[in-house]
Order: C-alpha cells, then structure tokens, then sequence
C-alpha cells in the first residue's frame, strides 16, 4: 500500500549521478512523495469515525492494527487527527479513528 499509485523515476541530476558512481551503482528505484489531504468535513460525511481515549502506552502504530489490522497504516490516523507523532498526544486526549480504510484513503488522495 505504501507505494500505491506512485511515480517510479529514476534522480538525474549530477550531483546525484556522482554519488551513485561513487557507490558503483547506475541508478536506484526511487518513489514519488505523494500529496495527501486531509478530508474535508463534507468528505467525512461519507465515512465513520470511532473514539478512542488516548491513554499511557498507546501507539498510532497499535491503533492501527487494532482498526485497520494493519499497523503500517497508523499515518492514517495521525494524518486524520492532524497530531503527526504520539509526542503530539496527552492522556485522555480523544483520538478519531476513521474507518472504513479504504473509503478513508480514497479521501485522502490514494
């Protein structure tokens, strides 16, 4: 998932040219940054969110796999909650857990 739908291309600029020569490479497989949005209120409309209580020893990453069983997609929560890392989180602070995932990544542009 975390390559879905992205460009593959190849870096060509010298500085870069040089750095893989030096490394006796030719080139290396390289992913597009993709450009995500936050849902808009209208979007949410069209999915559920679930309330989570955020508490001691909570991790996007355990969220994930708890929801979603999948703990790679933990982004999607920190993304929906617009806190991008659990340092952006305090004990009983509400976490929104939107599901379904897959309606939830099509909003989010993937």
């Amino acid at each position: 998932m975390r390559y879905y739908n992205q460009n593959i291309f190849t870096n060509a600029t010298e500085a870069y040219r040089l750095y893989l020569k030096s490394r006796g490479k030719k080139d290396v497989v390289q992913y597009s940054t993709p450009r995500l949005k936050h849902p808009t209120v209208e979007d949410s409309r069209n999915f559920k969110t679930t309330n989570h209580i955020w508490k001691s020893g909570d991790r996007y990453y355990k969220l994930a796999a708890q929801y979603y069983n999948d703990p790679s997609m933990w982004w999607v929560i920190a993304l929906y909650n617009q806190k991008p890392t659990e340092f952006h989180m305090s004990a009983g602070d509400t976490v929104y857990v939107p599901v379904p995932l897959e309606t939830v990544l099509y909003y989010v542009g993937l």
